[in-house]
């Protein structure tokens, strides 16, 4: 389904500030794989993810994503493949458009442009429907302008959005950083909901230890641009948040030790 193949990603390169954000990575996810990434700050998470949408290109490296060789489409030709959820509740919608017509661009998604009418009364009652199933009582505000509505509602709608015509790929870019702890356990049980129910291949950033051991069936911890453990499986269902912190933990004392040993003990996480 994807396959990331010796990614490498070098910003401000030959300058004081140059960033080292991907160094070699391969990453292969199966059909209906539940990806999540986890690393501390500069660890290369957002920018494995960004590649794959495509916001920037690799210096080197291939993305092959459902047969397709997307190393160098633009952005919005891979969005006809690609689902995607920001971290910030404001993107990923038309604000000053309405709930039904932000539904109607994403039911549009990958398919072919015409003139017509993108509402009429059969699809409003489907989207009424849909957006019933979000359990936030906006099934009879689906002529309200997304604007208007709170971060959660937005979220929730634009999680909506992303997978309504089924994606090869849903990217969820730390989707519930932004809310508050309620409104962020609701959405990630919608989330949870939806990638299950249509077996969505998901690859999600998160710096939220619960969410990474309760979801997913893979889990992947990133440092300095590299993968350095791939947990998944069995092994997945039985880690604890304690043992997410030990890995973390871990990587802090490699960090301390000198260079030769710090790159005596990365390597045999590789």
């Amino acid at each position: 389904m994807l396959r990331i193949t010796n990614a490498t990603k070098t910003f401000h390169p030959g300058t004081p500030n140059e960033v080292l954000a991907l160094q070699g990575v391969d990453l292969h996810l199966e059909p209906g794989d539940f990806l999540i990434v986890i690393g501390t700050n500069g660890s290369g998470k957002s920018t494995l993810q960004n590649s794959v949408a495509g916001t920037f290109m690799l210096d080197s490296g291939r993305i092959r994503l459902n047969g397709h060789d997307i190393t160098r489409w633009p952005e919005h030709k891979r969005a006809r493949l690609i689902g995607r959820v920001f971290q910030n509740p404001f993107s990923g919608t038309a604000p000053n458009m309405t709930i039904a017509e932000n539904l109607a661009l994403a039911a549009r998604r990958g398919k072919p442009r015409g003139l017509g009418w993108a509402l009429n009364r059969e699809t409003r009652d489907r989207f009424r429907e849909q957006v019933r199933a979000l359990n936030m009582g906006l099934e009879d505000r689906i002529d309200n302008e997304i604007g208007t509505l709170s971060g959660g509602q937005r979220q929730a709608l634009t999680l909506l959005m992303a997978s309504f015509v089924k994606p090869n790929l849903l990217l969820l870019d730390e989707h519930t950083a932004a809310l508050d702890p309620k409104t962020a356990d609701q959405v990630i049980h919608l989330t949870k909901q939806v990638v299950e129910r249509d077996r969505l291949t998901t690859l999600m950033v998160t710096h939220s230890m619960q969410q990474a051991v309760h979801l997913g069936n893979r889990l992947i911890m990133m440092h300095k641009g590299r993968v350095i453990h791939d947990i998944r499986d069995d092994e997945k269902k039985r880690m604890r948040v304690e043992g997410l912190l030990d890995r973390f933990e871990e990587v802090r004392r490699v960090e301390a030790l000198d260079l030769p040993a710090a790159e005596l003990l990365k390597a045999a996480y590789i």
